[in-house]
């Protein structure tokens, strides 16, 4: 398995669902807490890892807001994305496509501007110092209001050049798609490309609401949406990716366990399925360790691994030269 592992590590990938404040390790977490005179209501990072035993999406989304308070000034969040892109590059990731929750910093009081000049001037210096590419993906958090997303939107308009992308996250359960139709609609006479996390925590319809009343280019996660054949067909027939996170879905309960994960059936059936560590400080692993874990408990083929590498560029939003480069870095990393 180590040989695998190693095959692994060596390929240059993309990754396309990863939440910057889910990349907030606990020792980063208590030492901006300090700098920042924050009392965290853990009393050491033994204690806070303890706590990353996850019955559900809530349980997990209480702990990951609580970790989101002590982030205030712009040199916090440069801090947190810094810390993320020294992961990706040890992941051989050469571009990332990153989700961030405004709303989560403004309802506490800390400015629109503050949050993206923090995350961004971090992202410019992993294009200039560590050769990774990226783009922001702004997300609304479900379980608000759709007027409430829609604020964030007109907050995010000075900053339109930083953002290509505008998702959904958070609860899914009770905030189908269709509440954020609007919004949405907006967001795509502004520009924005659309993704949507659906078929997680819930049904299949979530995935046909998200393609439906969103229009999005992108499903995050997308379990569900083996259990519909019709909805398989569209997916593959529209070849819509699906950015699957094999260790959140343990995590949370998503599937018992990996050997029963529906990634290799995404493949069989010709979906566009890619790998990605969604919120890898909570939830094991960054983007080697899910690619790792997954391929040991499927038993993935050398060549189903690279079909996973080679569609987190194809299901990329890079403009279609760069995407063109990317894979033949993989297919260059191939021959070598």
């Amino acid at each position: 398995m180590e040989k695998l592992a190693n095959y692994i590590r060596r390929l240059p990938k993309a990754e396309l669902h990863l939440h910057i404040e889910g990349s907030f390790e606990p020792e980063l977490m208590f030492k901006i807490a300090e700098r920042n005179h924050i009392q965290l209501k853990f009393d050491s990072v033994e204690s806070l890892r303890d706590a990353y035993n996850f019955t559900q999406l809530q349980d997990f989304l209480d702990i990951y807001y609580a970790g989101t308070s002590v982030l205030i000034h712009e040199q916090d969040f440069y801090d947190l994305t810094w810390a993320y892109l020294e992961q990706a590059k040890a992941n051989n990731i050469v571009h990332a496509e990153i989700m961030f929750d405004p709303q989560a910093h403004t309802a506490r009081g800390v400015s629109f501007e503050t949050v993206i000049k923090g995350i961004s001037r971090a992202l410019t210096d992993g294009r200039e110092k560590l050769g990774i590419s990226s783009s922001l993906i702004m997300s609304f958090l479900r379980h608000l209001s759709e007027e409430e997303a829609f604020i964030t939107l007109e907050e995010s308009l000075p900053f339109r050049e930083m953002i290509t992308t505008v998702g959904l996250d958070s609860s899914e359960r009770g905030n189908p798609p269709e509440k954020f139709m609007r919004v949405f609609a907006k967001a795509r006479e502004y520009g924005f490309l659309t993704v949507a996390h659906a078929g997680e925590e819930g049904p299949s319809e979530n995935i046909r609401g998200a393609l439906d009343f969103l229009y999005v280019s992108r499903i995050d996660h997308g379990n569900s949406a083996m259990l519909d054949n019709e909805l398989i067909e569209k997916l593959v027939e529209l070849q819509i990716p699906l950015t699957v996170c094999p260790l959140s879905n343990i995590r949370l309960k998503v599937v018992k366990d990996l050997s029963g994960h529906p990634l290799k059936a995404m493949l069989d059936k010709g979906i566009r399925a890619t790998v990605n560590s969604d919120d890898p400080a909570y939830f094991g692993g960054y983007l080697n360790d899910n690619f790792i874990a997954i391929a040991e408990a499927l038993s993935l083929s050398k060549e189903e691994i690279v079909q996973l590498v080679r569609n987190s560029f194809l299901a990329s939003f890079l403009p279609e030269n760069s995407r063109i480069k990317y894979i033949k870095l993989l297919d260059d990393s191939l021959k070598s």
